[in-house]
C-alpha cells in the first residue's frame, strides 16, 4: 500500500501541551486507525524544511513517508522546533519522533528511542576526496579552519598533534570560506554544514575524510511499546539493506551513508 499524506499541523509553543494529554498509540492502534502521526523539523536543513512551494522536503520527511509507507498507513506530520519534540510525545500529540534526535540519558528517561539510528549526525574533518587522511595523526604538518569556540574547535583541539595547524574563524561561513578558497587543507565542521555547501557543487568539495565525534539520529517513541519499537526497528534495517536509506544520504547529504550507521 501506498501512503498518503492527509495533513501537516503545524506546532505551537510548549506551553500549550499540556491542556491537551493523550495515551500513547499501540502498534496495533495505529494501524487499526490507518494513519500514524509524526513530529518532523521544518527549520532543519537538510532533515527538514519548507520548499519553493511551501511543502516539508528534507531527509526525515523521507523517512517518515517511509515509515508510513512500510506499515501501510497514511502519513499526518507534525512540525516541531527542537524544544518541543519530546513533549510532544509525550503528551501523545504525535506517535513518533523524526527530528534529528540525538539519544541521551535524559531523554531516554521520559522515552524510548529505536535500537536503530537512521540519519548520521556527526562533526568531522572533511576536505578533498584524494586527500590521503583517515586520522588525526595524517593531518600533521597540514592546515585546518574550524568555528572558533565551537564544539568542534574544543574536539580538534584536544585531539591534533602539535604540528598540525588549526586557523580559527569567527563563524561556520568563513570557516568553510577559507576551505573553498584553498587557504588550509581541510575543514572541521559538522556533516550538515558540509551537506549545505555540497548542494552547490563546489570545485573543491568538502568530502568527509573521518569522524572526530558522532551523534547519529534515532526515531523517538513513547515508553512502553516494545511492538511499535521492535517495527519501528524492522523497517530502518530493512531501509539499510536494499540501500534506501543511502539513496537519501546521497540526496540530502550528498555523501553515501556511514558504514557504521
Amino acid at each position: 500500500m501506498k501512503s498518503k499524506l492527509i495533513g501537516v499541523i503545524v506546532g505551537v509553543g510548549i506551553a500549550s501541551i499540556a491542556v491537551s494529554q493523550a495515551a500513547a498509540r499501540s502498534l496495533d492502534e495505529i494501524t487499526e486507525s490507518g494513519v500514524i502521526r509524526v513530529a518532523v523539523p521544518q527549520d532543519g536543513p537538510p532533515f527538514g524544511m519548507t520548499d519553493a512551494n511551501l511543502e516539508l522536503v528534507g531527509y526525515d520527511i523521507d523517512m517518515a513517508r517511509l515509515v508510513a509507507e512500510s506499515l501501510g498507513v497514511d502519513l499526518e506530520m507534525t512540525s516541531v522546533i527542537g524544544a518541543n519534540r519530546v513533549p510532544y510525545l509525550t503528551s501523545g500529540r504525535v506517535d513518533i519522533v523524526i527530528s534529528s534526535l540525538g539519544r541521551n540519558p535524559e531523554r531516554a528517561e521520559v522515552i524510548d528511542f529505536s535500537e536503530q539510528a537512521y540519519a548520521p549526525f556527526f562533526s568531522g574533518v572533511f576536505g578533498p576526496a584524494d586527500l590521503e587522511v583517515d586520522s588525526v595523526e595524517d593531518l600533521a604538518g597540514m592546515t585546518v579552519s574550524v568555528a572558533r569556540g565551537s564544539i568542534e574547535d574544543l574536539e580538534i583541539t584536544e585531539m591534533a598533534l602539535e604540528s598540525t595547524e588549526i586557523r580559527r574563524f569567527e563563524d561556520g561561513s568563513t570557516t568553510m570560506a577559507a576551505f573553498l578558497s584553498g587557504q588550509v587543507d581541510a575543514v572541521v565542521t559538522a556533516n550538515v554544514v558540509a551537506a549545505t555547501v555540497l548542494e552547490t557543487d563546489p570545485e573543491r568539495r568538502p568530502e568527509t575524510l573521518f569522524v572526530i565525534a558522532d551523534s547519529p539520529c534515532y526515531i523517538g517513541l513513547p515508553k512502553g511499546e516494545p511492538e511499535l519499537q521492535a517495527r519501528i526497528d524492522e523497517i530502518i534495517v530493512a531501509a539499510k539493506a536494499d540501500g534506501t536509506l543511502n539513496a537519501m544520504s546521497e540526496r540530502w547529504f550528498y555523501q553515501p551513508i556511514p558504514e557504521n550507521l
